[in-house]
């Protein structure tokens, strides 16, 4: 799912006398105890935590959902994380056989495979199955959910737009792709290198290309949806969904967006995916406030106050900066990376951890048009703990 830093390069990036320390509620033993808590409370059939009431109160949707992948993938990062800082009563991270919930929570995502109403999200509900394939490469069961949900990814694709189609219209000539889609692609590269289907990795590649074309402004930031005329390929509008306008940048996309970008860098090692993924980068971190909280949109207006911050969009760039970090050709740039996630989870962490809530983090805006805001979010439960991987392999390091 959300890659890791090899231990060399944490040491190189993290051996730097300046480099900020990351916060320390990423090492809390409250973390492991809050996800064990969440899987026991999973309701029986199974539906997945997805964003909370404004009081901190997980609500549960049925598996068919876009983000029910989210939840079951978090476990692994447990996993990964207690290979790298052995289990102490400090850390808490001895709770649980976290492999084993990964597993046991991921079941209910398997009806899914035969297909689903999550359009082109098939990415993030193989992203438990992604995780157990790294580390049992041979589990049947995780092998053919990935083979089957990316099947249903190309299908969405159309060689006119260059796209895989994102949402469904009742025009079938309005062909809409959001930039979230940019974070689904990685499934199709995994079951490339099950079946041997060139096809599939170059149906990323070129919905990558077509994004990079068509979903960003000339200043680096990125609108949410474009819609395309199916039959020519024509861009008919470009729009928003979830953010202030359509001519604002919305935070998560841009999030989603330097994250996809940079691992598609990370796939391909086409050198347009990196300095696309700087761009993105750019315009993000010179436009969070000099508080240093990344808002629900970059230009949604301050008045009335507050502008809600977005959790979410906060971990989701951390943890983009960081794969960027992780690929990037010039170590100047990864160190700048690097440092700007800390800020970012640390100024994130200071306003939003939440120890009385069941999520992690509250502050996350799901879709403020909609009023779902002042939340707490899976996607940024999920994300962050891959960041506690990343810094589990960082005080490893330091400490030796």
């Amino acid at each position: 799912m959300f890659q890791s830093l090899p231990l060399l390069l944490l040491l190189s990036i993290l051996g730097a006398s300046a480099a900020p320390s990351p916060p320390a509620q990423l090492y809390s033993p409250v973390i492991p105890k809050k996800i064990l808590a969440t899987f026991k409370a999973l309701p029986n059939p199974v539906k997945y935590p997805q964003y909370t009431t404004t009081t901190g109160t997980w609500q549960y949707f049925s598996p068919d959902t876009w983000t029910s992948g989210f939840f079951p993938a978090t476990p692994y990062a447990l996993n990964e994380r207690k290979s790298v800082c052995p289990a102490t009563p400090a850390n808490a991270l001895g709770l649980a056989d976290w492999l084993s919930l990964g597993r046991a929570a991921s079941t209910g995502l398997v009806p899914l495979e035969a297909g689903n109403g999550q359009g082109h999200d098939q990415g993030f509900l193989s992203f438990p199955f992604v995780e157990e394939l790294a580390v049992n490469p041979g589990n049947a069961t995780a092998q053919t959910a990935v083979k089957a949900f990316a099947k249903l990814l190309a299908a969405r694709f159309n060689p006119v737009v260059g796209c895989t189609r994102s949402w469904d219209a009742s025009d079938p000539t309005d062909f809409q792709v959001i930039i979230d889609n940019m974070m689904n692609l990685d499934v199709l590269f995994h079951a490339a290198d099950l079946t041997g289907n060139a096809t599939l990795r170059n149906i990323a590649i070129t919905h990558s290309d077509t994004t990079m074309k068509n979903h960003i402004r000339a200043d680096g930031s990125t609108w949410h949806v474009v819609e395309y005329n199916s039959t020519t390929g024509a861009v008919i509008k470009k729009r928003t969904a979830q953010g202030f306008s359509d001519s604002s940048t919305w935070s998560r996309g841009q999030a989603w967006g330097i994250y996809g970008f940079a691992n598609m860098y990370r796939l391909t090692q086409n050198n347009d995916y990196l300095l696309t993924a700087r761009r993105l980068a750019k315009y993000f971190l010179d436009n969070i406030p000099a508080d240093g909280i990344v808002p629900w949109d970059f230009n949604a207006p301050l008045t009335p106050a507050p502008r809600p911050a977005d959790s979410s969009a906060a971990t989701i760039a951390a943890t983009g900066l960081l794969l960027l970090a992780k690929v990037e050709t010039s170590q100047t740039n990864a160190d700048y990376y690097t440092n700007s996630a800390i800020n970012i989870t640390s100024a994130i962490t200071t306003l939003a951890w939440n120890e009385p809530w069941q999520s992690l983090l509250s502050n996350g805006t799901v879709n403020k048009p909609a009023n779902n805001a002042l939340t707490g979010t899976v996607y940024a439960l999920s994300i962050l703990w891959s960041l506690t991987v990343f810094f589990g392999q960082a005080i490893i390091i330091t400490s030796k």
